[in-house]
Formats: C-alpha cells, structure tokens, sequence
C-alpha cells in the first residue's frame, strides 16, 4: 500500500494505512479482477425528507451505475447509461464482454435530487473521496449526505450498534449531490482487458470521472446547471487534473472547484520526507501542524490560550529561521543549531536534545510516535486529536493510526446497512470501502512523465482558460497526512497571474483529515461551503 492509498482509504486497514510507505510483499493480496461482468443490478430510485439549512426538504435518491470506457473514442459509442451500442467501438455489449475486450468500468453513484426545483438553476455538485483506492463511503455518511455516521469525541467508538441520524449539515439545501466511487472501489467494478492500468492512474482516473460526468448530465439533463466539484484528500489530486480535463477538453465549464485536505505536490510528503534528502520543504510545512497537535495535548511548554496566534507565530518561524537552519545543511554551526532546537522545543514538546539527534528534520511518523510516548500514547494521522495506546515502544515511527482505527468501522457497517434499507441497492453485493495495491499498480506518472508528482499546473490552467471559476480550500489544523500549511504553500504557488489569486478562497477547522467528523467543524464547513456555492450560482451579473 502507498502512501497514496493511506490518505484516505487507510480508515479501513486501520493498522496499515498510517504508515507512510509499505513496500508491497510477495504475497500482497491481489484486488479484485473481474473478467466478465454480471449485469448491473437496476437503478434503485428512493424518496426521502430532511430537515437541513432551515428547511423541510423533499429529495429523491438514485443509486445506480454508469458505464465508461477506458478512451474518449470508445466512450463516445455507448448507448444510454454507458452500454455500448451493438457498432460501438468496443467491439461488444457489457453484458457479454469477455476478458480480453477493452477495459471499461461500471461507476457507481448515489444521486440526491431536491423535489420540485428547475434544474437550470439548481446547482449540482459531484463529491469523491481519495486513496486513491478509496469508495466515498467517508464524505456521503461522515460529510454532506443526508445521513451522519455520529463520532463525538476524540477516543474510538464502542462496538455495534452504531448510531446513524438525519444530518442537519447535509448540503442538500444549496445543492443537488452526486457521491461516485471511483473504478474499482465501493460498488463500482471494472472489466475488460488491463483494467487496472486502463483505469489506475493520476491521468487514468480523472479521465474516467471525466466522461462520468458528461454522461450523467446528459442522463439528467443538468447540462444547464451551475456544476461543482468537491473532492477530499487525494480526491483534491484529482480535481485539479479533472477541472482541467473538464474545462479544456469536455467544454464543461465549472463554477467551481472545493477542495478539502488538499495535496497537489507529492514531494511535500511529511510521511518520509528522509527518502528526498535536501528538500526540506516538507518539515517547514508541517510544523504549524505538529506545533497544533502539540497545544492540542498540552504538550507545549508554555501553553496559549488560543490556537490561531500560535499559529501565525509558527508559520513565521517556519519559513524564517527554521527553514534557513535547514537550507545550512552540515554548515550550520553546533550553536545555531542548539538554539533553533530550543524554539522547536517550544513550538513542538518534543525535547530540544531529540531535535538535535534529528538533525532538526522529525517526519510525521515519528512525532506521532513520541509526542506523547511518556504516556505510552501513539497520537493520530490522519487526525492528531485521537490517541491510541502504543504498538511498539521501541520503534522509531508511529505503528498505525489511531483515528483510523476508532471510526472506520461505524461507517463501513452504517453504510451497508444503509444501501440495502433505505437505498435498497446492493443486496447481496460487496461493497469495497478500500482496495489494496501495489505501489506499482497506481500509474504517478502524470501527462507521460514518471517523475511529474505535482498536479497544480492542472489548476492553475483551468483557472486561467476560465478566469470566471472560484476554488475553495479547506482544511483541519490537526491533520498531519496532508498539512494544511502546505495546501496554503501549495496554493500560493500556483502558476497563475496575481489577479486570479483572489478567485481562492481559505478556511481552516479545528479537526483532522475528516475535518467533518467532529459536529462544530461539519456545521462551519457546511455554513462556508454552501456560502461559496451561493455566491458562484448566479450565472451571468
């Protein structure tokens, strides 16, 4: 399993997905192949009502599958609901595709459509998770569908029964929602020859989501609404390469783009910043991180009273002193170097003398190891807030994730019960909330470069073809798998004219990864993205 995968898709494989990189071995378990496909379980068409926003609400759920091909010329060729026509391309029907016609993939989705509004103007909004190798399983029962999986507190649920409540944050009030499981994970399968490469992969993915989304709208004739993107942690990856796609060779014009837990440049990576000796980039954007941990276990020296200030103090210190210590590299003096341990002391809890012995450079692994090891505690990935007891006292880096551990399984269980109850789809099926794979099964190299790991080029020319689209970042402060100091850097260095840099918009939570999985946060971020989907609904002013 990859880093990758771990970002988000590791909340099942607890004890796997928080270690930074596992090199796979010889008897990894395989994902699922499939060759030939059953044929799809019918489109499930339920009504429900919610109380969110303010309003008593009326919708209507879809749970069904598109089928898209592995190319835009074999796509083109299918019929309705993605199967191809008797003539197509592929030289086939799904429904008797045998293993060596081309690959395609039966794309899963859950569709919830407000009652008796036009659909010229009410906006649309498509909602993934990452891993890659993750279903979105997360963001529909943990964010914005109109179920929540409950996870109050900081410390693992008890066992079954869970609790599952209306959500009162879901965004259905501003906005029509489409929650899709990308190739191979949840309910979605893929077929065909070389599925797995024609389908896994930063390009190879985002183009699959790329011809979903054109054929849902003309499914549902949305082509006229405001549409969005919202995409979490390697699903933000994905929706910089996807709103490029989308806006330069779909002419799908977007209103916006949200991003949430953001990574775009994969050398930032905190998880083992060691194996990239002489980027130091990566410990500088992580520190506001460990510095908001810290304070949040009142680990720090001297304790503030509030977290923002401490912050803005870190962030200084960060790219000032501490980064120029860094850049000395065997330069810097004993001296220098003692004195920028003491200020890490005093921003990290972590002794000075570990800083010293760490050359100044901790990786996330191992300040989630010993922040608080005097307590025999592992502190979270994912999000830093939870604690678990330690694995190994004697190792060098935290052994799995503690936050990982105490919800995934509230949301796998809720959600099966979910789809068959209340959806009713998916009985007798396997729902894969996760898929494991090898590194090399997921194909980095982005635009026919192998060492192109950097995705923000694909936003910023999605910006500046349409000057018009807004991006909203948000992010918790207690998240240490993708740091929200670095979706700022990230952000900031974008290649687009200062003039569209007022299209970003930020907002920051005290929460994790999942900053929704902590009820004040969920609100906050329902309040500021229905906001933003308001504001950039209008159409032409």
């Amino acid at each position: 399993m990859t880093r990758l995968t771990s970002l988000t898709a590791g909340l099942l494989a607890a004890t796997l997905a928080c270690m930074p990189v596992i090199c796979p071995a010889a008897d990894a378990p395989a994902p699922v192949k499939t060759g030939e496909p059953a044929a799809a379980p019918p489109d499930s068409t339920t009504d429900g009502t919610l109380d969110a926003g303010g309003e008593h609400l009326q919708y209507r759920a879809v749970a069904g599958t598109i089928t898209v091909g592995s190319t835009d010329a074999q796509d083109a060729a299918f019929g309705p609901g993605g199967i191809p026509s008797e003539d197509s391309a592929s030289g086939a029907r799904t429904d008797a595709n045998p293993k060596d016609a081309p690959a395609t993939a039966r794309m899963f989705y859950v569709a919830y459509f407000l009652k008796n509004a036009k659909p010229e103007t009410r906006p649309i909004t498509f909602l993934y998770n990452g891993g890659p190798g993750s279903s979105t399983v997360w963001l529909h029962m943990g964010c914005f569908g109109p179920k929540h999986v409950l996870t109050p507190g900081d410390t693992h649920l008890p066992a079954a029964p869970y609790r599952l409540a209306d959500n009162a944050y879901s965004l259905l009030d501003v906005s029509d929602l489409v929650f899709i499981d990308a190739p191979g994970t949840g309910y979605s399968r893929m077929f065909g020859k070389d599925n797995e490469k024609a389908f896994w992969g930063i390009d190879q993915d985002a183009n699959a989501f790329a011809r979903f989304i054109p054929r849902f709208l003309g499914q549902y004739s949305r082509w006229n609404s405001p549409k969005y993107l919202f995409g979490e942690s390697y699903g933000t990856t994905r929706s910089a390469v996807l709103a490029n796609v989308l806006e330069n060779k779909k002419a799908v014009d977007l209103n916006g783009v949200i991003l949430l837990s953001q990574i775009f440049n994969f050398t930032t990576d905190i998880d083992e910043p060691r194996t990239n000796p002489g980027v130091d980039l990566p410990y500088e954007l992580a520190l506001p991180t460990y510095a908001a941990t810290a304070w949040y276990h009142h680990k720090l020296p001297q304790q503030p009273p509030a977290l923002p200030p401490l912050l803005t103090e870190v962030e200084s210190f960060a790219m000032g002193e501490y980064a120029h210590a860094l850049e000395q590299g065997t330069d810097l003096s004993a001296a220098e170097k003692q004195a920028i341990a003491e200020k890490l002391h005093n921003y990290t809890g972590l002794p000075a003398a570990y800083w010293v012995k760490a050359d100044l450079r901790v990786s996330g692994g191992a300040f989630e190891k010993n922040l608080q090891s005097d307590d025999d505690l592992t502190t979270g990935r994912l999000d830093t807030r939870f604690s678990g007891p330690t694995l190994d006292p004697l190792s060098e880096e935290a052994g799995y994730d503690p936050q990982a551990s105490a919800i995934a399984g509230a949301y796998v269980a809720l959600f099966n019960d979910y789809a068959a109850k209340v959806l009713k789809y998916g009985q007798g099926m396997t729902y894969l909330p996760e898929i494991e794979m090898r590194d090399d099964q997921w194909n980095m190299a982005h635009k026919g470069d192998p060492l192109n790991h950097n995705v923000a080029p694909d936003l910023a020319m999605a910006m500046k073809t349409n000057p018009r689209l807004k991006v909203l970042v948000n992010g918790g402060y207690f998240d240490l798998a993708t740091p929200f100091y670095a979706a700022t850097y990230e952000e900031k260095h974008l290649p687009i004219p200062s003039n569209l840099a007022g299209n970003i918009q930020y907002d920051w939570y005290q929460s994790g990864h999942m900053v929704y999985v902590r009820e004040e946060a969920l609100k906050q971020l329902h309040d500021n993205v229905a906001a933003f989907i308001r504001a950039n609904s209008a159409g032409n002013q």
